[in-house]
């Protein structure tokens, strides 16, 4: 099943196809533009959101954001990660195909001759020239197949990122994080694509990393965090939900990266 038709909430079709560059002029930030590179032969490409104003000499976070399988940047903007942090620049990527057919992304290294890995590496350097990024302040966060690619950055690219926002995904047995990140998992109890026993175990597996396992505290309805005040806490906020994108994800998440910039 296509994970566009299991996502509800922000998210709605867009109804207009995707041109080279389109100019949204709004009041958070200065357009919406479709940017393209080629790695390795593949024409790759993502949505920029990028802030309408910068005070001179100022840098700006980076939140790269990576859709569900099936599904496409069109449709994942509408998570609206920029608008729940107009100050940063946002990337909303676009998979390339899977074995079936689907768009989708790489979960374990080496697969797809780590086609998405590279991708990830031209569009931050891409960023970098374009942009005076705070490289304190580089995050990533995915739904589904686009979180356990979160997760595999995680483990690939541990030194880039801050933190790392999952919604729905699992780490695969051959991936394994080994630097202490802040981590927020967000996850659907009754969640029957990707099983919540899944899920948890990847909580798990997080909060051991992080050294955080056993420093329990909750934060609020459905939420937990693990080792509260440490450098690599690890939040779960479980919904009653199935596999699904809930309302008010993105605020949830960009307010965990916005108080999580990286420390070492």
């Amino acid at each position: 099943r296509r994970a566009a038709s299991l996502v509800r909430g922000t998210m709605r079709r867009s109804s207009a196809a995707c041109i080279t560059v389109c100019l949204l002029l709004t009041a958070g930030w200065a357009e919406a533009e479709v940017v393209r590179w080629n790695v390795d032969g593949d024409a790759r490409e993502a949505i920029l959101m990028a802030p309408a104003r910068t005070s001179p000499g100022s840098k700006v976070p980076v939140v790269l954001s990576f859709h569900g399988h099936g599904d496409d940047m069109d449709n994942f903007q509408y998570t609206n990660v920029h608008r729940a942090w107009p100050d940063a620049v946002v990337l909303y990527f676009q998979g390339l195909p899977s074995r079936d057919g689907y768009r989708g992304w790489q979960v374990t290294k080496g697969e797809y001759q780590d086609r998405d890995l590279k991708l990830v590496d031209t569009a931050l350097a891409w960023l970098h020239a374009r942009f005076t990024i705070d490289d304190d302040r580089v995050y990533a966060t995915g739904f589904s197949n686009g979180a356990m690619f979160t997760y595999l950055l995680w483990a690939e690219r541990p030194a880039v990122f801050a933190a790392y926002g999952p919604v729905a995904g699992r780490l695969r047995d051959a991936v394994r994080p080994g630097l202490p990140r802040p981590l927020i998992h967000v996850a659907g109890m009754r969640d029957m694509q990707v099983a919540f026993a899944d899920q948890q175990a990847a909580i798990a597996i997080a909060s051991r990393v992080n050294g955080v396992d056993g420093k329990v505290a909750p934060c609020g309805r459905g939420c937990t965090t693990y080792g509260a005040g440490s450098p690599a806490p690890v939040v779960a906020f479980i919904h009653p939900g199935g596999h699904e994108y809930p309302d008010g994800t993105s605020e949830r998440i960009v307010t965990f990266f916005h108080d999580h910039p990286r420390t070492h």
